[in-house]
């Protein structure tokens, strides 16, 4: 990292004033400053009978436009919703009786169940290991559908070698970026579908989620449910037929929670102020450092993951840390506003120390 991206980090977590030792970024981001005061004033204006939901769409289309800068993609190949599972059954329902999917073994529920439900219409679906998933993919393959970074391991995807085996044999890869984006660059222009939820490391409220992919692939996807936020012209959608959606991407678009984006806006901004590059360098670095102390291997990942003695949850919270335990281990995350004093505090407690 270079003195000018410590120096566009260090202004950054001016935005956050977390009040204990918040390492739980997988679970969910912290808010910076600029969108609380966002949020504030929504909530301001909602009780005061002055919001307006039209207001809003351009608050949307900035986001849009934001996220599409920070993983180097076009805004029109990006569809907006509320959760990365409605996402994956858009994708999910294309594939007919017959297709093999491959997913990792733990994988999370929200690309699991949808790609799952489709069982009963004859879609087989195998589950098997992360690192196991580019040699499993065949010719019977249609979709592997896999996190760029495990949530409950922390374990980075074999993306390159995935990316050449689909190409292989005609499968489609999808990743979700949920626990990635934000922090860790992927090849989007050679991925053809990925599915985003923005309230961990991309530091947004719950309630919105992205999805893009190659032009070839997103064309093949129908919507499932669309309503008027699809529509060509969405305010003249709200009412009867015939059927009118938007063309190319923007017809997947599902309608927005109006406090979600109005929080996720300035929160992406943040991001492509500092840097996906910068932020990589830093987090996986106090990652690393956490991992050596506890005489782990470094693996560049920013999410950790460890076994820990009954009670280690409690010592934590008493310490004012901030963690989860997944898969019955210890998860730790560090990001763009943690420091290596907080690495080296949560070493001292797990050490026995206060």
């Amino acid at each position: 990292m270079d003195h000018t991206g410590r120096a566009r980090l260090r202004e950054a977590q001016n935005q956050f004033s977390a009040e204990n030792t918040y390492l739980n970024t997988a679970t969910h981001g912290l808010t910076p400053h600029a969108s609380r005061t966002a949020l504030e004033a929504h909530v301001r204006e909602t009780a005061a009978g002055r919001f307006s939901a039209g207001a809003v769409d351009s608050v949307v289309d900035a986001a849009r436009t934001s996220y599409a800068r920070l993983v180097g993609t076009a805004p029109d190949r990006v569809a907006v919703g509320t959760h990365t599972s409605q996402f994956v059954g858009t994708i999910a329902a294309i594939l007919p009786a017959g297709s093999e999917v491959l997913l990792a073994e733990g994988e999370f529920t929200s690309v699991v169940f949808p790609l799952m439900a489709r069982q009963e219409h004859g879609v087989r679906v195998r589950e098997v290991p992360l690192d196991r998933l580019p040699d499993e993919v065949g010719p019977g393959t249609a979709l592997v559908a896999v996190a760029a970074v495990q949530s409950a391991t922390g374990k980075i995807a074999p993306v390159e070698d995935l990316i050449t085996a689909c190409a292989d044999h005609g499968a489609r890869l999808m990743l979700d970026t949920s626990q990635a984006a934000g922090w860790l660059s992927t090849p989007l222009d050679r991925v053809d579908y990925v599915v985003c939820s923005t309230y961990k490391w991309l530091l947004g409220p719950r309630g919105a989620a992205f999805l893009t992919g190659t032009g070839e692939a997103l064309a093949e996807l129908s919507p499932l449910a669309p309503g008027w936020f699809a529509g060509a012209e969405p305010w003249n959608s709200l009412y009867g037929g015939p059927l009118r959606l938007a063309e190319g991407t923007r017809r997947l678009d599902l309608a927005p929670v109006w406090p979600a984006w109005i929080g996720l806006a300035p929160s992406l901004d943040l991001l492509n102020e500092v840097g996906v590059a910068t932020i990589h360098a830093h987090d996986a670095a106090l990652a690393d450092r956490f991992r050596s102390a506890m005489g782990l291997a470094e693996t560049g990942s920013a999410i950790v993951s460890l076994p820990v003695p009954e009670g280690t949850t409690e010592r934590l919270a008493e310490a004012g840390i901030a963690a989860a335990i997944r898969d019955g281990r210890l998860r730790v995350g560090f990001h763009l506003y943690n420091t290596e004093e907080d690495v080296d505090r949560l070493v001292k407690v797990l050490s026995g120390g206060r």
